[in-house]
């Protein structure tokens, strides 16, 4: 069960990937490019609908909401041009992971709890001490 859920993951992953490059090709109507740029940049985005602190319904957008919007995405695009992103995206996904942007994208949160923090320092000047 564990290596069948490993593989719907890593297909999910597969088709966010294809329908961000599909969004970018031209051989794709107007329509599903919005579309696929929509729903990519939600499945990339850090920011949920519904947060994943959330018990229960923090993870429902994640299992649901994502896969839904890659199927209806999918009817939308020309199973040729799919095909071929599918197939660029699968190459792209065996690619190493970059560090560095890892430890740029760390940063840029850090610096923004930072900045939340001080703030926001004021008002919980009261309830620190």
């Amino acid at each position: 069960m564990l290596a069948a859920a490993k593989g719907w993951a890593r297909r999910i992953k597969r088709d966010v990937i294809a329908l961000y490059l599909a969004a970018r090709d031209p051989r794709t109507p107007w329509y599903a490019r919005v579309a696929a740029a929509a729903v990519a940049a939600y499945a990339l985005s850090p920011i949920d609908l519904i947060p994943d602190f959330v018990p229960v319904l923090g993870y429902l957008d994640d299992l649901l909401i994502v896969p839904l919007g890659i199927l209806l995405v999918i009817r939308l695009i020309p199973a040729a041009v799919l095909e071929e992103h599918r197939a660029t995206a699968a190459k792209l996904a065996d690619r190493p992971v970059s560090y560095a942007a890892a430890a740029l994208m760390v940063g840029i949160w850090l610096v923004a709890a930072v900045v939340l923090f001080r703030w926001l320092e004021p008002y919980l000047a009261g309830w620190l001490g």
